[in-house]
């Protein structure tokens, strides 16, 4: 059977950065908004992402200041009793747990080979993280919710909106924001939180979730919100 039409895409010449301004300066769609109770989900911000100096092939920086940013986002949402997440990837020394994943690479730097224990797995210093306080955990697929604790712990802690900072922002930040929204929350991305290893991804990940997933929202504007809590 033959189509009587040319199926037809949207093409532009416009780099993934200036059609991501266009949209967040020209949103097509309201706001989910922020709820009543916040939780902040900081995901993968290991040495394996975080650290260029150490891990060059697989770290990424796009804001100097995004661990900073998160910390402060994060201290004020435990000041205003507020759940703080964080979450980093590993698995067991001969990757046995890695699953289907584990076939798509098997070189020094890939996803299969960060052990627990490792450098590559250890949290980048800079984050304050409360181990008082803080739920942490190590998962093993994208998204933060797959096979964690997450989704009954922010059951528990009766949050209705569900903040996300960390990486990468085209893969474990996007897995989590479309689980977090699926799971019937509030999303909210923090723009400056987030990075990628190239601005292609970063800028063209940033423009589905706004369009689709999330608010995309300056990290001044979560501040904010959280002060006036």
């Amino acid at each position: 059977m033959s189509l009587d039409f040319e199926p037809t895409m949207a093409v532009s010449s416009k780099t993934a950065r200036e059609i991501y301004e266009e949209v967040k300066a020209n949103p097509a769609r309201a706001r989910f908004g922020f709820g009543s109770k916040l939780a902040v989900v900081n995901v993968d911000f290991q040495q394996a992402y975080t650290r260029p100096d150490l891990f060059p092939k697989t770290a990424y920086i796009t804001h100097p200041n995004q661990i900073g940013f998160t910390n402060q986002v994060s201290a004020l949402a435990r000041a205003k009793s507020m759940p703080v997440i964080w979450s980093h990837v590993a698995y067991k020394a001969d990757a046995g747990d890695a699953g289907v994943w584990g076939t798509r690479t098997d070189t020094p730097d890939s996803l299969q080979n960060i052990k627990q224990g490792s450098d590559r797995h250890a949290f980048d210093p800079r984050c304050e993280i409360d181990e008082s306080r803080d739920l942490v955990f190590t998962k093993r697929m994208p998204s933060a919710f797959f096979e964690t604790p997450l989704a009954s712990y922010l059951v528990w802690h009766k949050v209705d909106t569900v903040l996300v900072t960390g990486g990468s922002t085209s893969g474990c930040v996007r897995a989590t924001a479309v689980d977090s929204l699926s799971h019937g929350y509030r999303t909210i991305v923090a723009e400056e939180c987030v990075a990628d290893k190239h601005e292609s991804y970063h800028f063209a990940n940033l423009t589905d979730l706004q369009l689709k997933y999330a608010d995309v929202v300056s990290v001044s504007e979560v501040l904010a919100w959280l002060e006036a809590q």
